[in-house]
């Protein structure tokens, strides 16, 4: 491989002070209207890849969706420059869509009153994917994302956690070189976002495609991504290890533990009890630990019926966040002014 060729491959998406700024009208009386700019984007600079799967979370409105409608052509940047592939997706989105996949949660891309198979079809005629490799990359989607008993169902009638199984599917039938997924996992039960993670990690490993995966299922982050980059405001607030992210938000997940009977707050180490009723018990640790000690001492030690472990609220760890660099602001505290 070439200097430039690496070099390519580490700069697979790329993004220079991006920027996405909306005129928005409001009405102030009667026939009054006042214009307002809304910064979407702003200054974002990133770089991802070529076979990384990255997390892209923040909270609602952080400006995840609008970074993505970029990646994929849908919108123009009022600033900065963007790439995929070496390609501007504003300039060259028809040529970009043949090497790119995209799903979000709450839309589809599959025609509403057909079955799955004749979406299915369609985008094999569209993409003019080769009939041998349409077969093969239908039949592994079916396999994996157990779609067999709904390819005759007509989209409409499918549950949201079937149809996200049948979008996922839909993006790669092209065997796209870039994945989008915003919200892949959301409305499906445990079992099925078993299934999807299980999918997207044997993707990533065997084909080498790059994931940007948006959720607010930090689990989905956890097991599939070794890097996340948290976005608010439309600005890059950390880019790097989930590890890193839950110290710098001093993250706490949640272990809600059932006893056999009402007892007081259970004393356990490096974890505090934050709520009780009657046999529940709600404790609070460091979210970069593992439950795994902490669970065996409560088993040890107490009446133990079930638990199970909440993860931490993405709103919250960022809110932290934004709390910690107010006080390292401060004058006379020696932060950065």
């Amino acid at each position: 491989m070439t200097d430039s060729d690496d070099r390519d491959d580490r700069d697979f998406i790329a993004l220079d002070g991006v920027e996405k700024v909306f005129d928005v009208r409001k009405k102030t009386g009667f026939l009054r209207r006042e214009r307002r700019r809304v910064r979407a984007v702003d200054g974002l600079s990133f770089r991802v890849g070529r076979g990384e799967m990255v997390g892209y979370i923040g909270p609602n409105g952080a400006g995840k969706s609008t970074t993505i409608k970029m990646l994929t052509g849908i919108l123009t940047p009022s600033g900065g420059r963007l790439r995929v592939a070496g390609i501007d997706p504003a300039r060259e989105r028809t040529r970009l869509a043949r090497r790119i996949g995209v799903v979000f949660g709450q839309r589809t891309t599959l025609w509403w009153d057909l079955p799955l198979i004749d979406s299915y079809r369609l985008m094999h005629r569209m993409y003019r994917v080769p009939d041998a490799r349409f077969a093969a990359n239908l039949d592994r989607c079916v396999e994996l994302l157990d779609l067999g008993a709904l390819l005759d169902v007509p989209v409409r009638q499918l549950s949201l956690g079937q149809r996200m199984r049948g979008d996922i599917a839909a993006a790669l039938l092209h065997d796209p070189e870039v994945l989008y997924l915003d919200e892949p996992t959301i409305g499906l039960d445990v079992v099925s976002k078993a299934k999807v993670r299980g999918f997207l990690r044997d993707l990533n490993a065997e084909t080498g495609t790059t994931v940007l995966l948006t959720t607010h299922d930090l689990t989905d982050i956890e097991q599939l991504c070794k890097r996340v980059m948290v976005i608010d405001h439309g600005r890059l607030m950390y880019d790097g290890p989930l590890t890193g992210l839950h110290e710098a938000g001093r993250a706490e997940r949640t272990l809600v533990v059932d006893l056999e009977r009402e007892l007081p707050p259970l004393d356990v180490e490096s974890a505090r009890v934050i709520r009780t009723d009657g046999p529940r018990q709600w404790l609070a640790f460091p979210a970069e630990r593992s439950a795994a000690p902490l669970v065996a001492a409560i088993a040890e030690r107490y009446p133990l019926v079930d638990l199970s472990v909440r993860e931490p609220d993405i709103e919250a760890v960022i809110a932290r966040m934004y709390e910690d660099r107010a006080v390292s602001w401060e004058p006379g505290r020696g932060g950065a002014a």
